[in-house]
């Protein structure tokens, strides 16, 4: 594939805790060290959630500046900020870190498409908080990563093209594995990728065993893959990972043994279009 392949490592997350791997990363500190690393390792980009210093899930924009602040002091990676939070949160808490701006403004921010199981809790997205939080990064002139856990959330970004809340070609992240929601099948793999819209450029993010055999599967099929402890803890079966950093390090291999080489974050910039 001459397309060079965007690996983003989604640094913390809402559920993975330090009782099930002890590297996770919580403090700003915590996670510019980690990220630095994984630009180092391949990564172009970080999708970040932020902690409270007692490791409770926040959405807060101070520690958004925080991280955010802490990451660009050490690397160049790209960063892009969840507008899920943790299941449970309201609209405006899940947005906190779309009142940044300037220096501190992220590269990209996530934009679920539809409501999902999400394990034993649901994660709720009405069309109507889908189409609020689109019209927020709209505003603040931000590219969405739209986030589909099902095939029909790819025909929802249509309807929101149409409505002038996203525009088409788009970047999807494709999320599979979760519990409650569509599983990694290759065959729904392909369907995916043959319902985005043309031109459209797509992520894959595999859930615990599945997150390093879908990087192959994206490096085959031309994709970017999203790998890191927010999803995954384990390098190999019962290994816990180091860092985010170890499993990016897996996922960079991975690409290259299919032919793949790696995007810069400028690169990454220009193929996701974030201008």
């Amino acid at each position: 594939m001459s397309t060079p392949m965007v690996i983003t490592a989604a640094m913390v997350g809402a559920e993975t805790t330090r009782e099930q791997n002890p590297n996770l990363p919580i403090t700003p500190e915590e996670i510019a060290e980690d990220a630095a690393r994984c630009r180092e390792a391949g990564a172009a980009m970080v999708h970040l959630h932020v902690r409270t210093p007692e490791g409770k899930p926040s959405q807060d924009a101070e520690l958004f500046r925080a991280a955010i602040r802490a990451i660009r002091q050490r690397t160049d990676v790209l960063i892009q900020t969840s507008t899920g939070g943790a299941v449970g949160m309201s609209v405006d808490e899940r947005c906190g870190p779309l009142t940044l701006t300037g220096a501190d403004r992220p590269d990209m921010a996530t934009l679920t498409t539809g409501t999902v199981n999400f394990g034993e809790d649901v994660f709720w997205n009405p069309r109507s908080l889908v189409r609020d939080i689109a019209k927020r990064i709209r505003a603040l002139g931000l590219r969405p990563e739209l986030e589909c856990f099902d095939v029909g959330m790819i025909d929802e970004a249509r309807y929101l093209a149409k409505e002038g809340l996203v525009d088409l070609p788009a970047h999807f992240d494709f999320v599979l594995g979760v519990p409650g929601a569509l599983q990694p099948r290759p065959e729904v793999l392909d369907f995916m990728i043959a319902s985005l819209p043309e031109g459209s450029t797509w992520t894959v993010a595999g859930v615990g065993r599945h997150q390093l055999p879908l990087v192959d599967e994206a490096a085959k099929r031309g994709g970017n893959a999203r790998v890191g402890l927010e999803d995954n803890i384990y390098v190999s079966k019962g290994v816990l990972a180091k860092g985010n950093w170890e499993l990016v390090a897996e996922a960079a291999r991975r690409a290259r043994a299919n032919g793949r080489e790696l995007a810069t974050p400028e690169q990454a910039r220009k193929l996701l279009r974030l201008g």
